[in-house]
C-alpha cells in the first residue's frame, strides 16, 4: 500500500511532460463532458441571450432527456393556487362561449378546474356554481326539456343543434315542471308529415315509463338503466315533477374519476370570475356563500388600482378565499398584485386566438417570455402562475410548464366541445361548428364583459377581440384524456417524471432549450404531403 507521503513524492517526481499530459487528459475529459450538454438554459435564452426579443412557444423547442420510467409513472399534479392542487394542470377559461357548469363539472372530474364566466347576473352565476357544487356524478341535473305541442320537424332541428336525440316532455317545457312523457329517436324514426305531427302524439306517456323517485342513489339508478335496458331514466319528485335524468350514454362518465378535483367535503371544486366594479363585491359575497373555491379577478390589464382594491377587500373579508389576480405579463405588474395578497396569477395579454389587444392597444407580450419572467419572480413568493392563452396543442402546455407555469388556462382548445355553451350549426360544406368569441369582442361586451377592458362607462366601445366559430371537437370527456396523454408523453420525452422535477430542472439549468428558425418550425410540423387527414386520437 502506498501512503500519502509516497503519493506526494511520486507526484513531485513527475517529469514536465507527464504533468502536461495529465493536464491535457483532464481538460479533454472536461471538454467531452461540456460537449454533451446541448442547447441552452432558459436563463441564458431569456436573460443573457435574447432578452430584447419576445419569444412565443413556437420559437422554442425543448431538448429530450433520458427516459427511465413508464408513461403511467408521470405525475402532472401541480398547484392552481397556494392552497388548491390539481392532478391535471388545465383550467377552462372564464369565457361565455367556454365555461358554464357543464364544462366546470367535466374539468373537475378530470382533475382540472373550470372558471365560471361573469357575463351573468349575480343570481345566474351563483346558480352555475351551485350546479357544480351539488353535482352528483352521473345525474343530469339540467336536461333540455320540451313542450308536447312542438312539432316533430321542430324537434329534428333541436336534435341537430344540441347533438342528442332524447328529451323529457314537461307541461311548460322547462326543467322542474310536471313530467308528461319522454320522446326518443326510435319514437319518431318512421313518422311521416313531420311538420304537423306533435311531440305529444308520438311520445311515450309518463304512465308507460320506468321512473325513479327523487333521492334514489346513483348506483341504484344505474342498475335500473342496465336491467331495464333503458336509454334514459327520469328522476321525479313525489308530485311528478322532473328533478334529474340518468342516461345510458353517460354511464361511461358515471364510473369513478380518480383524478377528480374535490374540496374537503367531497364536492367538486369550481372557480368563478368577477370584475373590479364596486357592485362586484356583492357578487363575491354571494359566490362565497354558496361555496365557490376560488375567485378570478377578470381583467385584461391587471395592474390597476381597481383590481388592487378588490383583492385587498376580498383577502380582508374572506381570508380563506383563494384569489387569482391578473392578467399580467411583467414582473412589476406581478409584484404589485403579489403585495396585495393574491394566491395565484394569470399571465398573458393579447395572445389568445380571438384577442386583438396587441393589435388595437399596442400592449402585451409574447407569451413564452411573459410566462418565464413572471414565474421566476412569483416563485420567490410561493405564488403559482396560470399561463393564460396561446395554447393550441398539448406541446404548448408542456412548454408552458417547462417555463415555470403551474397550470395553463385554455379557451380555444376547449371551445367547440359539447360541454361549452351555445348551439352547433353547419357550414356550407357540412362542417359542424360552434360559436366562439373573445370577451373583448363587441358581442361579449354588450353582455357585460366591457368592464374587463375598463369600458363599462364609455360611450364608444372599442373591441379587443373578435367573434368566430370553431369546429366540433366532440365531448370534452374524450378530448381531455387526449390532452393529458399528450402531456405525459411530452414529460416522458423530457426525462422528467413530475412537474416538481420539471421546475427543479428549469431553475438549475438542467432543462435545455433551443430557439427555432422559421424553417425549423415548418420542419417540425406536417409538411411535404399532397394531402393528409389529422386525427387527434383513437
Amino acid at each position: 500500500m502506498v501512503v500519502d507521503g509516497q503519493k506526494e513524492a511520486r507526484v513531485r517526481s513527475r517529469s514536465p511532460k507527464a504533468e502536461r499530459d495529465a493536464k491535457v487528459t483532464h481538460d479533454t475529459k472536461a471538454c467531452v463532458k461540456e460537449d454533451l450538454q446541448d442547447g441552452h438554459s432558459a436563463e441564458k435564452i431569456f436573460d443573457k441571450g435574447q432578452s430584447t426579443i419576445g419569444l412565443t412557444y413556437d420559437d422554442l423547442i425543448c431538448l429530450p432527456g433520458h427516459i427511465s420510467f413508464d408513461i403511467q409513472d408521470v405525475s402532472l399534479e401541480s398547484r392552481f393556487t397556494k392552497e388548491i392542487r390539481l392532478r391535471t394542470p388545465i383550467v377552462s377559461s372564464p369565457m361565455d362561449t367556454v365555461t358554464e357548469h357543464k364544462m366546470a363539472i367535466a374539468m373537475a372530474l378530470h382533475g382540472g378546474i373550470g372558471v365560471i364566466h361573469t357575463n351573468f347576473t349575480i343570481e345566474a352565476q351563483v346558480q352555475e356554481v351551485m350546479n357544480v357544487k351539488k353535482y352528483e356524478n352521473g345525474f343530469i341535473i339540467n336536461p333540455i326539456c320540451i313542450k308536447q305541442d312542438m312539432t316533430i320537424a321542430e324537434l329534428d332541428v333541436l336534435r341537430r343543434k344540441c347533438g342528442f336525440t332524447g328529451f323529457p316532455v314537461t307541461e311548460d317545457g322547462n326543467m322542474g315542471s310536471k313530467l308528461l312523457g319522454l320522446i326518443t329517436k326510435r319514437d319518431t324514426d318512421f313518422l311521416e308529415h313531420r311538420d304537423s305531427v306533435k311531440v305529444g302524439d308520438a311520445m311515450r306517456r309518463v304512465d308507460d315509463l320506468v321512473l325513479a323517485n327523487e333521492g334514489v342513489e346513483l348506483h341504484v339508478a344505474n342498475q335500473i338503466v342496465r336491467d331495464k335496458k333503458l336509454g334514459k331514466l327520469p328522476i321525479v319528485s313525489k308530485t311528478g315533477h322532473i328533478v334529474a335524468l340518468v342516461a345510458r350514454e353517460d354511464l361511461r362518465k358515471q364510473t369513478e374519476f380518480p383524478l377528480a378535483t374535490k374540496d374537503c367535503k367531497g364536492r367538486l371544486r369550481v372557480a368563478a370570475a368577477v370584475g373590479t366594479r364596486p357592485a362586484d363585491r356583492e357578487r363575491v359575497a354571494a359566490l362565497v356563500r354558496v361555496g365557490v373555491d376560488a375567485i378570478v379577478v377578470d381583467s385584461s390589464q391587471g395592474d390597476s388600482v381597481f383590481q388592487q382594491d378588490i383583492i385587498r377587500w376580498m383577502k380582508s373579508e374572506f381570508p380563506k378565499l383563494q384569489v387569482i389576480g391578473g392578467n399580467v405579463v411583467t414582473k412589476r405588474q406581478a409584484k404589485h398584485l403579489i403585495e396585495c395578497g393574491v394566491d395565484a396569477l394569470r399571465v398573458g395579454m393579447g395572445i389568445g386566438s380571438i384577442c386583438t389587444t396587441q393589435e388595437v392597444c399596442a400592449c402585451g407580450r409574447a407569451q413564452a417570455s411573459a410566462v418565464y419572467q413572471v414565474a421566476r419572480l412569483a416563485r420567490e413568493y410561493g405564488v403559482p402562475i396560470l399561463a393564460d392563452g396561446g395554447i393550441a396543442a398539448p406541446g404548448h402546455i408542456v412548454k408552458a410548464l417547462c417555463l415555470g407555469a403551474s397550470a395553463v388556462m385554455c379557451g380555444s382548445m376547449l371551445a367547440g366541445t359539447e360541454e361549452t355553451p351555445g348551439e352547433y350549426f353547419y357550414a356550407d360544406n357540412g362542417t359542424r361548428l360552434k360559436r366562439y368569441r373573445g370577451m373583448g369582442s363587441i358581442d361579449a361586451m354588450k353582455k357585460g364583459s366591457d368592464d374587463r377592458y375598463f369600458g363599462a362607462t364609455s360611450a364608444l366601445k372599442v373591441a379587443q377581440g373578435v367573434s368566430g366559430s370553431v369546429q366540433d371537437k366532440g365531448s370534452v370527456y374524450r378530448y381531455l384524456p387526449y390532452l393529458v396523454q399528450g402531456m405525459k408523453h411530452g414529460m416522458q420525452d423530457l426525462g422528467v417524471q413530475s412537474t416538481d422535477d420539471l421546475r427543479t430542472q428549469l431553475y438549475s439549468g438542467e432543462l435545455r432549450f433551443e430557439l427555432r428558425s422559421p424553417a425549423a418550425q415548418r420542419e417540425g410540423g406536417v409538411h411535404s404531403l399532397h394531402s393528409f387527414e389529422r386525427k387527434l386520437f383513437a
